[in-house]
């Protein structure tokens, strides 16, 4: 298995969300087994957890039925590692959200580069209830 660095967040710090909140009162308590009660804080802790590169999060959060849902999840922790690796996370903006009680919809600009390359995007994403917890279902980009 491949050693990924990982980059390290004080709990003190400004939660990389862009919430405004300590990481420790804002991402953390979700990385750490909370469930977000919302899918705009599910979607704020993926993203952070894309920054800390805490795969198993991703994982975990991701419905069964979207594209890139796989059973073989070393595999799929790699490729999300690899992503990490090679991505320098900038900045979220929370542009509209859509409060469901079994669906929901946040849009996003995320700011980002990949291997020094601007790769930012606009994303409306679907999360789904499944047993009680919020899951990313999939995501339509706009230009």
């Amino acid at each position: 298995m491949q050693k990924h660095n990982k980059t390290k967040i004080g709990v003190n710090s400004p939660c990389p969300c862009g919430s405004g909140d300590k990481y420790k009162k804002c991402c953390q308590p979700y990385h750490k087994g909370t469930f977000p009660k919302t899918s705009e804080q599910l979607m704020r802790s993926r993203y952070v957890a894309y920054i800390i590169s805490n795969s198993d999060y991703i994982i975990k959060t991701t419905h069964i039925n979207n594209p890139d849902f796989t059973p073989e999840t070393l595999s799929w922790s790699n490729d999300i590692l690899d992503f990490c690796k090679y991505s320098n996370f900038e900045k979220l903006e929370i542009l509209d959200f859509i409060d469901g009680d079994e669906e929901s919809f946040v849009k996003f600009k995320v700011q980002l580069t990949v291997n020094g390359k601007d790769e930012s995007f606009i994303e409306k994403s679907k999360f789904l209830k499944n047993n009680n917890m919020w899951q990313y279902h999939s995501g339509e980009f706009y230009e």
